[in-house]
């Protein structure tokens, strides 16, 4: 059927004017997805939120805005979006059946963000590695160990696994356990290692250390020594009482023995019988 000129030209027009529409809600939605992002992210920020999280949730929802500006843009075209969004769905759905690995990092990076179980800078030990946390992005952790490596440990192994954060307390307690020969006096012992814990300013007067007989082992008298220190100075300190507790119970006398065994022989005399054979 032929078209006149007529019918042509408001064919045009109109779709001219759809086309126009459509790219003006595009273009201003745009812009306006952009501010309202920005005065969502100021607002978090304002009331002190995590940048990580600060970021992430500026990004969703940036997001699911021009989600709607795109679907607002294909009405104004005259596209059924429902049949669009049935497609996007099923489209999605077989995306996420080939991704389901990512998906699942993705999921797991969105719980680490909101629950927080750490933070950047914190000492963790997660998804079977130990080390300095640098990043938390949506699909990986980055670590860096303390030899300095860098390391990604995927974010559902994090989730899915026991999550140790070393640094998260202030403070720690150092857990040393101590042995004396069963010869040695214990008072003396205890005050030794009283004095070296009370002549390290790092080590905290509050909780009060303790020393504490812990075990009677088979080589040695096993003193529980348990001081508490800033988390920061932990190795440090920990490292040191170990050198002075040791320097100081030498020159006392005192000894830290090691596991050893007693063999004892017995010589048998030969019976007549036992010669004659």
């Amino acid at each position: 059927m032929d078209i006149s000129t007529q019918e042509l030209w408001t064919l045009i027009t109109t779709y001219s004017l759809r086309l126009l529409a459509a790219a003006l809600i595009f273009v201003v939605g745009k812009w306006l997805a952009k501010h309202l992002t920005a005065l969502f992210g100021a607002a978090l920020e304002k009331h002190k939120t995590e940048a990580t999280l600060v970021s992430f949730l500026k990004n969703i929802v940036y997001y699911i805005i021009l989600v709607a500006i795109v679907i607002a843009a294909l009405g104004q075209l005259g596209i059924n979006t429902a049949s669009f969004l049935t497609i996007v769905g099923t489209a999605g759905l077989a995306i996420g059946l080939a991704l389901k690995d990512s998906l699942s990092n993705f999921s797991s990076g969105v719980l680490l963000i909101l629950f927080r179980p750490f933070k950047v800078g914190d000492f963790v030990t997660a998804g079977g590695m130990s080390g300095t946390v640098r990043e938390i992005s949506i699909f990986n952790t980055q670590l860096a160990t303390p030899d300095n490596q860098r390391v990604l440990v995927p974010n559902s192994s994090i989730m899915g696994n026991v999550i140790t954060n070393v640094t998260a307390n202030p403070t720690r307690r150092i857990d040393l356990m101590i042995g004396i020969g069963y010869g040695d006096d214990i008072k003396q012992a205890k005050e030794i290692m009283g004095r070296v814990i009370a002549e390290d300013q790092r080590l905290l007067v509050d909780p009060q250390p303790t020393i504490v007989v812990a075990e009677l082992a088979d080589s040695s008298i096993n003193l529980a020594v348990r001081p508490w220190v800033a988390t920061e100075n932990y190795w440090a300190a920990r490292c040191d009482l170990l050198e002075k507790i040791k320097l100081e119970l030498e020159q006392a006398g005192i000894t830290i023995p090691y596991p050893q065994r007693d063999v004892h022989l017995f010589m048998e005399k030969e019976t007549l019988t036992d010669i004659k054979a």
